[in-house]
C-alpha cells in the first residue's frame, strides 16, 4: 500500500498557541507545517521553528489557497474577536480550513465539527453533538450528547457540558466549570472557572459561582471588546 499524500498547511499566528498547533500538526495529523503567517505590524523574525514567517497581507502569493490549507492559531483574546477577525480575513483570501483532533480525543462518529477547530486530547463528544466553526476544546472536556456548541468559542479544560445545551457564540468557558442538561449559554458569555452552570444565561454575562450568577459587569467589558 503507498503511504498516503501529507496535506500542506500554512499555521496563522507566532504566539504560544501556534507554537503548540506546529507540534500537534506535525506529530498528529496528515498535514506538514510549511510556513507561519502573522500581520506586518506583529512580524518581528523571519522564522519559527525553523520554518519562514510570511506575512499575511501576502501570504496567499507565496503559499497559494489552492495548494495551501490554513489554520488559525490564536488564543480566546477579547473574547475570541482576534481569532474570529483573523478566521474571516484568511478565508476571504479563499483558503479551507484544517481542523486538528487529536487521536487520543473520544468523537462519536455522528459528531459534526465545523472549519478551524483545535481538540486536544482526552475530550468526549458523544453522538449528535455539534461544534461551530473557530471552536477550541482544550484537553479533557466532556461533550454531551446533542449539544451544540457556537461558532468561535474556546472551551478550556476539563468542562463537563451535559446533554441537550447550547453554547452560543463568541463565549469563554473557564476550567473545572459544568454545565447541566438543556441549559442555553447565551452569545458572548464568559463563564468563570468552577462555575455551576444549572440555568440558562442571558447575552453578555459574566457568570461565577455555585450556583452560577451573573455579575454587572459584562463579559464584553471584561474582555475590552469595542
Amino acid at each position: 500500500m503507498e503511504p498516503t499524500e501529507r496535506k500542506k498547511l500554512v499555521i496563522c499566528g507566532t504566539g504560544e498557541t501556534a507554537i503548540l498547533a506546529f507540534e500537534y500538526f506535525t506529530k498528529d495529523s496528515a498535514y506538514d507545517v510549511c510556513a507561519f503567517a502573522v500581520s506586518k505590524k506583529l512580524k518581528k523574525s523571519e522564522s519559527l521553528r525553523g520554518l519562514p514567517i510570511v506575512e499575511i497581507e501576502e501570504v496567499d502569493r507565496t503559499y497559494p489557497p489552492d495548494q495551501f490549507s490554513a489554520f488559525v492559531a490564536v488564543s480566546s483574546t477579547r473574547l475570541n474577536r482576534d481569532r474570529a477577525a483573523l478566521f474571516l480575513d484568511v478565508k476571504s483570501k479563499g483558503y479551507t480550513f484544517a481542523s486538528y483532533i487529536s487521536s487520543w480525543a473520544f468523537v462519536w462518529d455522528n459528531v459534526e465539527i465545523g472549519e478551524n477547530c483545535f481538540i486536544l486530547e482526552n475530550n468526549v463528544l458523544q453522538p449528535f453533538s455539534v461544534i461551530g466553526d473557530n471552536v477550541t476544546l482544550w484537553s479533557g472536556n466532556h461533550i454531551g450528547h446533542r449539544t451544540a456548541v457556537g461558532n468561535h468559542v474556546f472551551i478550556s479544560s476539563h468542562c463537563v457540558i451535559s446533554g441537550f445545551c447550547e453554547i452560543g457564540e463568541f463565549s469563554f468557558l473557564g476550567v473545572n466549570c459544568t454545565f447541566a442538561d438543556k441549559v442555553k449559554v447565551a452569545s458572548d458569555n464568559f463563564i468563570s472557572m468552577g462555575a455551576v452552570v444549572s440555568k440558562s444565561t442571558q447575552a453578555n454575562g459574566l457568570y461565577k459561582g455555585n450556583p452560577a450568577e451573573k455579575h454587572k459587569v459584562g463579559a464584553k467589558r471584561l474582555c475590552k471588546v469595542g
